[in-house]
């Protein structure tokens, strides 16, 4: 525990230095005193800095795998609790339960919200959403890079392959790749604030909107969120949440000065499909309904088709009024998510590719038993470990979707309501239909219960739903 309590305890401290950083914000816009956040600030920097202190004689040299899990784990469980901490004692004074679902939706970059007035807010605290949302970004591709292959989580372990052209022959230690992933973050973001004030965004809300798009986040300085940017910024506004939903290793290649990896990763090409496709036939059915102007169907299609591909969850139209049809794709493609080692949610592209090579070529062996059908990805085989682990996350991701369901109906929820609230919870999407919400689409009427409910859910489905189901087995704790 003590060095899973040190390493905590650090990315603690970082949090309460960035409140600083958000009281002075606040102190400059007047939006509120800026003592709220120097006293989060100092709490947090306190009790950090003591834990720091406690455990300080600990070796950290290697993680073994169980401290790896815990230490996952802990950080999106209880970093969260550290950034509500500002909700409590300042605008909007949540409750406890609000505060902390608002944090743990930022943080896993889920993007759902219980603030009903986003507009009323001080700005120090619309920045530290943004913030929340940015750091979970970052933490959760560093995550899926260096810690879940290790783990051997949902078949992570096909990235440690040594066939395969990804970290172990980009970078040679983790401190390196960790290095090589942050530059590559902070240059997107920076990319994306200098695009968004080019096409109209203020300073502000360019950098906070950056933060949420880079991080596939979603959190806006609006109750509109991207309706009160029509036009340009949403075609802006696609294009870097695209890329932010792409293997961010391949942009570090790219930096190398090695075009050709991003071009044939086979995750990308079929993510880049699927987009093509779906945004095709979302502006096809619109277009013959009579939906409205060509080019503005166009626009909004993409728009919303890549917000919830990734995983963003930004909303420019109420698209419960687009048709079932869309609806369908819409459900459909949130739950397929972007690629691997990207800020994307969800299942992820690579997991559906492993699913249906697997399924093809279990096909073929039923159709020709003597035929040799070995399922592949990339040019290679993939390994019995890699399928099974694969297997084992699409039987939880539907379990933990369904219970969900069935327990956010028996708080009081309506049906669409409750499969919705679910859906967007485990797929870590953001936005949710059906009564119960606000028109801005805030959750603050729930019940407490319902939003406890969705926060686990939004936990697992960040942490790849197996890295966290294995806590609560009896062999982790006494093995």
């Amino acid at each position: 525990m003590r060095p899973v309590a040190n390493a905590v305890a650090w990315l603690a401290a970082v949090m309460g230095l960035l409140m600083l950083v958000c009281g002075a914000v606040d102190h400059a816009t007047g939006g509120q005193p800026a003592s709220v956040f120097v006293l989060s600030g100092t709490i947090v920097l306190f009790c950090a800095f003591s834990t720091i202190l406690a455990t300080a004689d600990t070796t950290i040299r290697f993680f073994d795998r169980r401290q790896a899990f815990l230490l996952t784990s802990l950080v999106w469980a209880f970093l969260p609790a550290v950034g509500a901490l500002p909700f409590i004692l300042g605008a909007p004074h949540a409750t406890l339960v609000n505060a902390y679902f608002e944090a743990m939706s930022g943080m896993t970059t889920t993007g759902s919200t219980v603030f009903p007035d986003l507009d009323a807010l001080p700005r120090g605290v619309l920045l530290w959403r943004g913030l929340l949302q940015w750091l979970g970004g970052l933490g959760i591709v560093i995550v899926a890079m260096i810690f879940l292959p290790a783990m051997r989580v949902g078949g992570m372990q096909f990235f440690l392959t040594e066939g395969f052209d990804t970290l172990g022959k980009i970078l040679p230690r983790a401190l390196d790749i960790a290095r090589g992933l942050l530059s590559v973050y902070f240059l997107l973001t920076a990319a994306c604030v200098i695009a968004y004030v080019e096409f109209g965004m203020t300073p502000f809300e360019a950098l906070v909107h950056a933060m949420t798009t880079i991080s596939t986040g979603g959190f806006s300085t609006t109750d509109a969120s991207f309706a009160a940017f029509e036009g340009p910024l949403e075609y802006v506004s696609a294009l870097f949440m695209f890329l932010a939903s792409l293997p961010l290793v391949r942009f570090v290649q790219l930096m190398g000065g090695r075009v050709r990896p991003i071009f044939s990763d086979v995750q990308v090409r079929a993510y880049l499909q699927l987009i093509l496709l779906s945004t095709g036939a979302v502006t096809a059915q619109r277009w013959l309904t009579g939906q409205g102007d060509f080019s503005e169907i166009l626009r909004e299609s993409v728009f919303n088709v890549v917000t919830l591909f990734s995983g963003t969850g930004y909303a420019s139209e109420d698209i419960t009024t687009w048709g079932s049809f869309t609806l369908t794709v819409v459900f459909a493609m949130a739950l397929v998510g972007g690629c691997t080692g990207s800020t994307a949610c969800s299942v992820k592209i690579f997991r559906w590719l492993v699913l249906w090579k697997s399924v093809r070529s279990m096909i073929v062996r039923l159709h020709t038993p003597d035929r040799v059908a070995e399922p592949r990805l990339a040019g290679r085989p993939l390994e019995r470990d890699v399928i099974d682990s694969v297997i084992a996350f699409f039987t939880l991701f539907i379990l933990t979707l369904g219970l969900a369901s069935a327990g956010l109906a028996l708080t009081g929820l309506t049906f669409e309501t409750s499969v919705t609230a679910a859906w967007t919870s485990v797929a870590n999407v953001g936005p949710a239909y059906g009564a119960g919400l606000s028109p801005s689409g805030s959750m603050e009427s729930f019940p407490d219960s319902a939003k406890w409910i969705m926060i686990f859910c939004m936990l697992a489905g960040r942490l790849e739903i197996l890295s966290l189901y294995v806590l609560f087995t009896r062999r982790f704790w006494t093995g």
